[in-house]
């Protein structure tokens, strides 16, 4: 059994220069699997409403959601450190109800670690959280939950405006506490100089080699979500055509009458 990742462990990591894996996970073999394979840290991700429940946007998940699949996901793993995200509504009325629905995703759900978007507009949510001895990981650049106002899943920082805006966002979520930031959508360049600016660790996904560590979503590495296909996507195994001939077999062996055999049968 593997010994239990912590953010102490995480931080050490970063202190020697080791680079951080991250992946999202949302449900039981997925956890156990990565969990096996020496992952540092799951993210259940809110990106579940787009890859898992079939949602266009992440805005629809709900706190009941979260809790379901962050619950699947400490039932698989064992070592890695789980961070849950807040969905949207959970912590953006007011610091109370954030502090609620971060308990709850510990509490109720297990999770190690939760995580909220924003910059210098939540750093006193985060504060507020950390100070409940709750563990904070931020996220900021694209952020899917503001995808209205940005017209869209678009690249980050491209204009010095925004990017000074976001060495601001990173400098403030570090200074509120929290022991991690996601950089998404973010250039190379920027994030390096970002990462470079705090003393926290930088989880890039689309923001280059330069961050502390890198995070990617379960379902796009493995080649099972086809509505999209980021830039930043690497797919390591194409899985959807396996699993569609495996289907197919069986669909085809029944109608056939060869399945079940009598090897298969008692």
């Amino acid at each position: 059994m593997r010994k239990q990742t912590t953010v102490l462990d995480v931080q050490n990591m970063y202190a020697k220069g080791d680079k951080i894996t991250v992946l999202t996970a949302y449900d039981y073999p997925f956890a156990r699997m990565m969990d096996q394979a020496g992952i540092d840290m799951i993210l259940v991700g809110d990106s579940v409403g787009s890859v898992f429940s079939g949602y266009d946007t992440t805005l629809p998940v709900t706190m009941e959601e979260m809790i379901y699949h962050t619950k699947a996901v400490m039932r698989g793993s064992q070592g890695a450190l789980v961070i849950a995200d807040m969905p949207f509504l959970s912590y953006q009325v007011d610091v109370r109800d954030a502090c609620l629905n971060a308990g709850r995703l510990v509490k109720d759900a297990g999770a190690h670690a939760v995580k909220l978007e924003g910059g210098e507009n939540v750093a006193d949510t985060i504060r507020a959280i950390v100070n409940m001895d709750i563990p904070v990981v931020a996220h900021i650049g694209l952020t899917p939950q503001s995808i209205h106002r940005m017209g869209g899943y678009r690249v980050q920082g491209r204009k010095e405006e925004q990017a000074r805006q976001l060495i601001a966002d990173a400098k403030a979520v570090a200074e509120a506490g929290a022991f991690a930031v996601v950089l998404e959508g973010i250039p190379a360049d920027l994030a390096k100089e970002i990462t470079e600016s705090i003393d926290i660790p930088t989880i890039g996904i689309g923001a280059g080699v330069h961050c502390s560590g890198q995070v990617l979503v379960i379902h796009d590495i493995l080649g099972l979500c086809e509505k999209y296909s980021p830039k930043f996507v690497k797919v390591y195994a194409d899985l959807a055509p396996l699993i569609k001939e495996a289907m197919t077999s069986y669909i085809d062996e029944v109608r056939a009458g060869t399945f079940p055999g009598d090897e298969h049968s008692f």
